[in-house]
């Protein structure tokens, strides 16, 4: 059986993110796939949750995250150290605000209480897909009370039968890795660089405890 069936090409999961409309977008093993839109509310209603509710900024373009230099609580080793954590680590990230002056008018449906939440990963196979849209919001590939989507064929089975779900089997360098798949681990980071676990996710599930987990965040980066 082809996982993929039922799915869309990347031309047409480009097509329809210039609509606005969401698309189901795979990612590298152990994560879930995830779904995206140039609009938030396109995001949260394909979730079948409410349009306004807060979603996740996709920095995976570098230049959008250069942009939020003035608008996070970050010193620049800091700023490093969240870029790192967004793109090697592929966590979401948590990350503090300034005030609103310098504050870009589309980071606010990823800003709640002072804090952005940060998705960042660069999957090499993906990013042809991604490039032409350095704004785009993001969250887990689920409807309201489903665990994530673990497989194309688990996003057709959730999501309504007019979403696009992009299938691994049209990225010519994916790579199809049978392994168990959870929702990405998301990590917050405080101005001064300490560095918290605010929900478990595939990184940190390997390991016996979250501290232990944050143990080897925080050795893999102090040297850098």
């Amino acid at each position: 059986m082809n996982p993929d069936l039922g799915t869309v090409d990347a031309d047409r999961a480009r097509r329809t993110l210039h609509t606005g409309a969401a698309v189901v977008l795979p990612n590298p093993a152990p994560l879930t796939y995830v779904t995206a839109a140039t609009d938030p509310r396109a995001v949260n209603t394909v979730k079948g949750r409410p349009a306004e509710q807060a979603v996740a900024l996709w920095a995976h373009d570098p230049q959008t995250f250069a942009t939020l230099a003035d608008a996070l609580a970050l010193d620049p080793d800091h700023r490093a150290l969240a870029h790192r954590l967004l793109t090697d680590e592929r966590v979401t990230l948590l990350v503090p605000l300034r005030g609103t002056a310098g504050r870009p008018a589309w980071l606010a449906p990823a800003s709640q209480d002072g804090w952005a939440l940060l998705f960042g990963t660069r999957w090499p196979p993906l990013l042809p897909v991604l490039a032409e849209f350095p704004i785009l919001y993001v969250s887990s590939a689920n409807r309201t009370g489903h665990p994530p989507a673990a497989t194309a064929a688990d996003a057709i089975a959730m999501f309504p039968p007019h979403t696009a779900v992009l299938g691994t089997g049209s990225l010519p360098q994916a790579e199809h890795v049978d392994a168990a798949r959870s929702a990405t681990t998301t990590l917050r980071l405080h101005p001064d660089g300490r560095i918290d676990l605010h929900r478990n996710g595939a990184q940190d599930k390997p390991y016996p405890s979250a501290a232990h987990y944050l143990d080897s965040i925080r050795s893999a980066h102090r040297s850098r």
